[in-house]
């Protein structure tokens, strides 16, 4: 592809949300179809830097590019939607696509942030995911996330769908009734401005749920929103609510370092 002397080449891009949501963009003016994707022309994003060598050393790059609001929006990135969304990166020859792609990285977007109708963003590789600890720290609560693989709870039954009544701020109404049960779940905008918004729940009772930050679009009366129940990550919640103590992943009997201060007989 490159060995020609006259080259054509573009920049193609394949970035999926966190939420399902995804985009296939590229540097070239016209559409470009390739391996069952439509790449929208979308020259304003182009890459900063790219750097791959070999060893355990995890690959870097960073984009930079102008925000549309058909693409990425700054109420997007507000949001962070797209904070920690998939990305593969590939260079596409614009004259004859169907002779293959080459992969210049693939892994997912760091912090993205936006400043002066510009934004940026770190490219984190899949060779970063070396630097994380083999082993997890010790903690006496649990450390896995209610219904993922090491929690193993069932989450059918524990999801329900409802409407939004009233907003203030980080207060939220919903047309059906909640209880403790969505203490420390999280509740997904599902439609208007706020759509595939995420929200930590501090409290829940009655029919008001009290976010841990509020919404950064507008939220109208009438948007749908899936609510998520919690887990306060206890020994106890995990035995008596859930009766899954097997899979907890915390050592809440383990002496921690404030053993060490005890006053004897405390």
């Amino acid at each position: 592809m490159l060995d020609e002397e006259l080259t054509s080449i573009a920049f193609c891009w394949r970035l999926e949300r966190r939420d399902g949501a995804g985009l296939a963009l590229t540097s070239h003016d016209r559409p470009l179809d390739f391996d069952g994707v439509r790449y929208e022309p979308t020259p304003g994003i182009t890459p900063a830097a790219i750097r791959s060598e070999l060893g355990p050393e995890p690959n870097l790059s960073e984009i930079h590019g102008s925000l549309s609001s058909e693409a990425i929006s700054a109420a997007d990135i507000a949001a962070g939607r797209w904070d920690g969304a998939s990305l593969s990166l590939a260079a596409i020859d614009w004259q004859a696509p169907v002779a293959g792609a080459l992969e210049l990285m693939a892994g997912e977007l760091g912090r993205v942030s936006s400043k002066d109708g510009a934004f940026e963003a770190e490219l984190i590789g899949t060779a970063a995911k070396l630097q994380r600890p083999i082993c997890p720290f010790t903690s006496p609560d649990c450390r896995a996330e209610l219904g993922d693989p090491k929690c193993r709870v069932d989450m059918a039954g524990r999801r329900m769908r409802a409407a939004v009544t009233g907003v203030a701020g980080h207060l939220v109404e919903v047309d059906q009734p909640v209880d403790d049960r969505f203490r420390f779940g999280t509740v997904r905008f599902l439609t208007g401005p706020t759509n595939g918004e995420r929200r930590s729940i501090l409290a829940a009772a009655g029919h008001q749920l009290t976010l841990r930050s509020a919404p950064v679009g507008e939220v109208a009366v009438g948007t749908a929103v899936e609510l998520v129940e919690g887990c306060d990550k206890t020994l106890g919640t995990c035995s008596a609510r859930f009766g899954n103590a097997v899979n907890f992943r915390g050592e809440p009997h383990l002496p921690g370092n404030d053993l060490l201060t005890r006053y004897p007989g405390a």
